[in-house]
């Protein structure tokens, strides 16, 4: 029986370089967000396994025995495989989602079910608890917030079934677990992932996981050595975008102009990998004097987006507002629209911040005083947590 009320919490991602280019091979740098996922967890009413995502209007609660049965049931159809098709359509037949339902309410009930009938036959008993998830990541903005729901879905499953350790002792503020702990975790992160997106790349629950920077070139994820934080303003255009068409746009341009455009590509390759040596030699609090090589990186990698073809007005709109006010941006993710990152060096005023936010906001812009570099997955005693993340936990 699970006796404690604690918080688990997960940043999002942002790509830093590497955007397009990483999809043909070329290395991409992603770097945690600290705007973040939090995960309330409290026992729950004997028999009871509730969930609570206010986000995105779910409120479900099911009882252990019928789960308990559903589990076994899957378990004898799935001979001991932990992701087959059947433990996926099994789950959502229970919770009444229609095949192919693709709401984001529907796919994040589905991911909770699913991982906690698979990490419960794996590691203990169906547990009785009580679940609340609330995040500061906007969704599909591409910023990693499925991600960080299933990396706090994995670590509140795993400790509650006795697979990963509680560390967190009386009187800490926060604690995180071991690099064996970490990696396991991470490896349900992605299966929940899997639920979700189907074929990810793996990458937005690693950094969800470890935090920081990490490395990634044709499915190897490497986390870099250290990373300081960065300040930044995170911009969200509002404008849709269709990732898919967007990286179908880049390939016909490379097929067509192959000798142009891959000079393009090697590039960028070139500018993830020089930024990845810039950040490691960088000390944990930067000064003034480190920033105007990563400005210069965002400046020349912007351009050579927008020459891929996945730049637009609103990204533009958005760099020349930064730049009236000293500042400099590029698009994160997939372009078309979509978020953009600012970065604001340490003797930025706080005036000259607001002044840019408020313009940024006149264009209908949605912006975030945010940092990259930030923590990953992190368990939190709840009176440690900021006024606003317990208002919006208790309001939910």
């Amino acid at each position: 029986m699970w006796a404690r009320e604690l918080a688990v919490s997960a940043p999002g991602k942002v790509i830093l370089h590497g955007e397009h280019a990483v999809v043909l091979g070329k290395v991409a740098l992603a770097v945690a967000l600290d705007l973040r996922t939090f995960l309330r967890l409290r026992p729950g009413a004997e028999g009871r396994l509730s969930v609570s995502l206010p986000g995105v209007g779910v409120r479900r609660s099911w009882d252990t025995p019928g789960l308990r049965a559903l589990r076994e049931r899957i378990a004898g159809k799935g001979r001991g495989r932990s992701r087959c098709p059947g433990a996926v359509r099994g789950s959502r037949e229970f919770a009444g989602i229609a095949a192919g339902a693709s709401a984001p309410d529907s796919l994040a009930t589905l991911a909770f079910l699913y991982m906690c009938l698979a990490i419960s036959a794996k590691y203990g008993d169906v547990p009785s608890v009580d679940i609340l998830v609330w995040s500061e990541l906007p969704t599909g903005a591409g910023l990693g917030s499925s991600a960080a729901y299933a990396v706090c879905l994995a670590a509140a499953l795993l400790m509650v079934c006795g697979a990963i350790s509680c560390p967190l002792q009386e009187g800490e503020s926060t604690a995180r677990w071991t690099e064996e702990e970490l990696t396991l975790l991470n490896s349900w992160a992605f299966r929940g992932e899997q639920v979700i997106h189907g074929n990810p790349s793996g990458v937005d629950n690693a950094v969800g996981t470890w935090g920081g920077a990490l490395r990634y070139q044709a499915g190897k994820i490497t986390p870099l050595k250290r990373v300081p934080t960065l300040r930044i303003l995170l911009t969200n255009t509002k404008v849709p975008r269709s990732t898919k068409v967007l990286v179908a746009g880049v390939k016909e341009k490379i097929l067509k102009f192959p000798a142009i455009m891959n000079p393009v590509l090697d590039s960028i390759d070139a500018i993830s990998q020089e930024c990845q040596s810039v950040l490691e030699a960088m000390p944990a609090n930067p000064s003034p004097e480190h920033y105007p090589v990563l400005e210069e990186f965002f400046d020349i990698n912007q351009h050579h987006l927008n020459v891929l073809g996945v730049g637009h007005p609103s990204l533009d709109r958005l760099c020349q507002v930064t730049a009236s006010h000293s500042l400099h941006s590029k698009l994160t993710g997939a372009g078309g629209g979509g978020c953009g990152i600012t970065l604001l060096p340490p003797d930025t005023s706080p005036a000259a911040v607001e002044a840019a936010k408020q313009d940024l906001c006149a264009c209908g812009f949605e912006c975030w005083e945010t940092k990259i570099g930030a923590p990953g997955v992190t368990l939190h005693s709840c009176s440690s947590l900021s006024a606003q993340v317990l208002h919006a936990l208790a309001q939910s």
